[in-house]
């Protein structure tokens, strides 16, 4: 078959998977298809996104849904950039910004996400890296390009979607692995990437956030090099710039709306918030860090707290009239407007969501601007400062009034003593040997894939490609999987064959 002859469009394996598009006419297209049409992309569909889709009650976005907005709003993006004479020489230097690739990287940037969303997330990680010996971990965006790559055994591809070179570097909003690639590690940079900074008390862990594990390193070279000597090894390359933008918009946007529809999202706290921080922000500005964190649960003290995070973390960006500006815009568009009716299920009250959800995605849309020389903390597509900092406080009031619920954490230390419990179940059933016939499919598959990407000496190597294929597999699941999956391992269900549709 004869490839495209942009290197971007380049395959890991050739192309062999080409039956939901014409490649030669269109790699990034038939890309896009490849991964809406696959199972991991429908798995996302009963996958938490915050709360899990069947605990609320209420329909609430889940990585599914997430992920077509995200989608939505990367490609609005990259077609306004691309219509823009300003930016044509500049995106060119920087490797391109193809709305196809914008598209595809966006509907799969989070097909690596376990269940119960970011939760599942850190206890796999900690598990992994504690339980099972696992020095990469576990991180969903690295996930995320486990398994769009393609794994080559005896000759033949088993797992991946085969996607081109452009799609997979646009997939890397974090372009190292954990803790040795590039060299020297973008930890090591003053200041750190976003994202590529270690825990703090626990350097030697590697950064929090990565795009790839040390097993999927070669891919991720060959997906970047294309892009080598128009942008930082570290640097995400334009389109993965586009596609953070566009998850950070749709997150700050679509979150808020959740829970508006749930009625967690109270008018009154966050009128309280707000109000009081612009009523006494000099008074603010002049207590010290110790005597704020005294006085934590006064109104106005938890959005203080966020104006000087900013400046500590962005001070590239950080500025208080933004800020205060934002504040108030926020205000005027949430407090005294979506949050001023409680929503009723109406079809006004739906019209009237609709309408914010729109209004804030364009506004944002329209303030994205490319940078020539980013700072270390910014990509090359950013938002100008004002909707930057409108951003960060929208955030801010689904993290203080929603994420920091007591409530909510009650639910998910419960999933996270769930997905322990799983992983240790799993872990069992895997060294019993009288077992070893009657281990679900996938799984043995998933331990040989680790074994073979595992060089011979590596120590305890047999242990290593079980504990990965553990990861492997329930990263895999959806929510209601994995609590049926508990449930049959517990011996609580008496549903013998329709558990078997987790295996």
């Amino acid at each position: 078959m004869e490839q495209p002859a942009d290197p971007r469009a380049r395959r890991l394996f050739g192309g062999s998977a080409r039956a939901l598009g014409d490649l030669a006419a269109s790699p990034f297209r038939a890309d896009r298809d490849r991964i809406v049409g696959s199972p991991f992309f429908t798995r996302l569909g009963g996958v938490t996104q915050v709360v899990s889709p069947g605990g609320s009650g209420l329909l609430v976005h889940n990585r599914l849904t997430h992920s077509l907005k995200v989608a939505q709003v990367a490609r609005a993006i990259a077609e306004r950039l691309t219509a823009d004479d300003r930016y044509r020489d500049l995106l060119a230097a920087l490797g391109g910004c193809d709305p196809d690739v914008v598209e595809a990287a966006a509907l799969a940037h989070d097909l690596g996400h376990p269940p119960f969303g970011h939760l599942g997330e850190r206890v796999l990680d900690r598990l992994a890296r504690q339980r099972l010996g696992l020095a990469d971990g576990f991180e969903g965006n690295a996930q995320s390009y486990r398994i769009v790559t393609s794994t080559e055994i005896g000759g033949a591809a088993t797992i991946g979607l085969d996607l081109t070179a452009a799609v997979r570097a646009a997939m890397l909003k974090y372009p190292w692995t954990r803790l040795d690639h590039p060299d020297p590690h973008p930890r090591h940079l003053d200041p750190p990437p976003r994202g590529a900074a270690a825990p703090p008390g626990d350097p030697a862990s590697g950064s929090v956030k990565f795009g790839a594990y040390r097993t999927e390193l070669d891919d991720l070279r060959q997906a970047r090099e294309p892009f080598v000597g128009r942008i930082a090894d570290w640097q995400q390359t334009v389109e993965a710039s586009v596609m953070d933008t566009a998850d950070d918009i749709a997150y700050a946007i679509h979150d808020v709306e959740d829970f508006h529809r749930v009625g967690v999202l109270q008018q009154g706290a966050v009128a309280a918030e707000l109000i009081a921080w612009q009523r006494e922000h000099g008074h603010y500005r002049s207590v010290t860090d110790a005597a704020l964190a005294s006085t934590a649960r006064r109104p106005g003290a938890a959005i203080e707290r966020l104006r000087r995070q900013l400046h500590r973390k962005d001070d590239w960006i950080a500025d208080d009239e933004a800020f205060a500006a934002a504040v108030e815009h926020v205000r005027r568009e949430l407090v005294e407007g979506l949050l001023a009716l409680p929503f009723d299920g109406s079809i006004e009250a739906e019209q009237y969501v609709a309408r914010f959800s729109a209004r804030w995605t364009a506004r944002f849309v329209d303030a994205i601007q490319v940078v020539e020389k980013p700072s270390m903390r910014s990509g090359h597509v950013q938002l100008a400062a004002p909707q930057w900092h409108e951003v960060q406080v929208l955030k801010f009031v689904h993290h203080r009034f929603v994420l920091a619920r007591p409530d909510l954490a009650l639910h998910q230390r419960g999933q996270a003593r769930l997905l322990g419990s799983l992983v240790e179940a799993l872990w069992e059933w895997l060294l019993d040997p009288e077992e070893e016939s009657r281990l679900p499919r996938r799984l043995h598959d998933l331990v040989e894939l680790a074994e073979a990407e595992l060089h011979p000496r590596t120590p305890d190597r047999s242990a290593r490609a079980r504990g990965r294929a553990i990861v492997d597999f329930v990263a895999l699941l959806t929510d209601s999987q994995a609590v049926a999956m508990l449930d049959a391992l517990s011996g609580r269900s008496g549903a013998l064959w329709t558990d078997a549709f987790v295996l």
